[in-house]
């Protein structure tokens, strides 16, 4: 049986992760820790195969007055618990980084491309992956995990304000564009799958297939019982708009698919069933 610490106790991946791998309770034995005050500092981290770090700062507003917390919570956090768990002679630290780390908002990520954060939480996450990259060695491995937008129930950010729109507009633009997304249960299943081959480097883990924004508000709607008239007049506009909303909704941005190859599929639901289970669970 191996023994797993998540780190961030109300996290929405954190709490989704234990559910899942407590579907196999002869497999794995979870337990979770909050972060947000010093005793999780006195805490046994050697009674622990792995551990996994979710615990951090997004889905906030950016301003000069909390900048400084993105770095403290996000980077500094996350090295220190790192630092413990190799002390405590943990053999596995996962680590839950972004995309946000690459700064691109439009186009394909390769493994060429180049690593230039724009935002705070971009920054602080790939200060943090540089820094616990720092502790890996033969007997403490480090995975660290650069997933795409999340999504699936109770998630919140783009997601979730993209499912509102769904429900309240009668037109929507019928654009051609991709995005990496990747399903709740999808994520879970492949940090499981981390955890038992007690995986060691950098990964991408994404949806099979790439997200059309139209079809997953047309799927959002239908599923409420609503019917949206997907529209082609506004495209030629919304293509010339550099505006960053419209990039994120509009916009391509995807990881090359070769970058998210595992030896076993950790896809266990598909687009239109993961956007159904989404909204029924709304």
């Amino acid at each position: 049986m191996k023994k797993i610490l998540i780190t961030g106790a109300s996290s929405y991946v954190g709490t989704s992760l234990e559910k899942w791998l407590e579907n196999s309770p002869e497999q794995y034995s979870v337990d979770s820790i909050s972060l947000r005050h010093e005793s999780w500092k006195g805490k046994n981290f050697s009674l622990y195969d792995a551990v996994v770090h979710v615990a951090g700062i997004a889905h906030i507003k950016e301003t000069k007055d909390n900048a400084k917390f993105y770095y403290s919570v996000n980077r500094d956090l996350a090295y220190e618990t790192a630092n413990k768990a190799k002390n405590d002679g943990v053999k596995q630290f996962i680590f839950l980084s972004s995309m946000s780390v690459y700064g691109v908002e439009n186009g394909v990520i390769s493994k060429d491309t180049p690593l230039k954060p724009k935002s705070n939480y971009g920054k602080s996450k790939f200060q943090a992956e540089e820094l616990i990259c720092t502790l890996r060695d033969d007997s403490f491995k480090v995975a660290v995990l650069r997933p795409p937008m999340i999504y699936g129930n109770d998630c919140k950010g783009n997601y979730t304000r993209l499912a509102g729109l769904a429900l309240k507009t009668p037109v929507f633009p019928n654009i051609e564009n991709r995005r990496s997304m990747i399903y709740i249960d999808n994520l879970t299943e492949f940090i499981k799958l981390l955890i038992d081959d007690c995986r060691n480097g950098l990964f991408f883990p994404q949806n099979s297939e790439y997200l059309k924004t139209s079809e997953m508000v047309r799927l959002i709607a239908e599923e409420h019982g609503k019917k949206i008239k997907m529209i082609k007049f506004f495209n030629p506009l919304l293509r010339l708009l550099k505006i960053g909303t419209v990039n994120k909704v509009f916009g391509d941005l995807v990881y090359d698919k070769y970058m998210s190859e595992y030896r076993i599929s950790y896809d266990v639901c598909d687009f239109k069933s993961s956007i159904l289970l989404t909204e029924r669970g709304r």
